[in-house]
């Protein structure tokens, strides 16, 4: 099981990866951003799209959690998406706002995380209404491992446009053990 530092070096991660993922959009021609590449949520926007949408329901749904997590107070104010394509805007400035707005609710989260959080029971519905009780750790490890999995079709989509993302190895995030 993971624990809380583990989640606080997966937040870093991801914001950090989220940036070179949009700093690494800015290079690409007029067009390409939103050219639909078959992929599974169509373009490279479609795809960005869809992990802010993910994102935003998840953090929503931790902000119910009996801990009542400070971080997650930010996320009131915010319109819930209509599903996983609910489209935050097509054009990457609009986007990168949002994300990131998300990245920073989801870095000031991740600390407040403790052990008892991870264990505890955690009831959600899905967006078809479904209604799931899962362990709240497993649900975290989900809600990141989303992430990098959606972040690797992006990273996809742009080496196939010519632009590289740079390294995408969580390996490098991870401290050196003390000699």
């Amino acid at each position: 099981m993971s624990t809380p530092e583990h989640f606080v070096l997966l937040a870093k991660y991801n914001a950090d990866m989220n940036r070179n993922l949009y700093t690494a959009a800015e290079r690409l021609p007029p067009g390409e951003l939103t050219a639909d590449r078959k992929a599974f949520f169509g373009s490279l926007a479609g795809t960005m799209n869809h992990l802010l949408a993910g994102d935003t329901i998840w953090l929503k749904r931790f902000a119910t959690h009996p801990a009542r997590f400070p971080a997650l107070a930010a996320m009131d104010g915010m319109p819930q998406p209509g599903g996983l394509t609910h489209s935050f805007g097509d054009d990457l400035a609009t986007l990168r706002r949002h994300r990131e707005q998300l990245d920073a609710i989801i870095s000031a989260w991740a600390p407040q995380i403790t052990a008892a959080d991870l264990a505890h029971g955690f009831e959600y519905r899905s967006t078809r209404g479904d209604v799931y009780r899962k362990h709240f750790g497993s649900v975290v490890a989900h809600f990141f491992n989303h992430q990098t999995h959606h972040r690797g079709q992006a990273s996809t989509l742009l080496t196939q446009a010519g632009v590289d993302i740079g390294v995408t190895d969580l390996l490098l995030w991870v401290p050196d053990l003390e000699a």
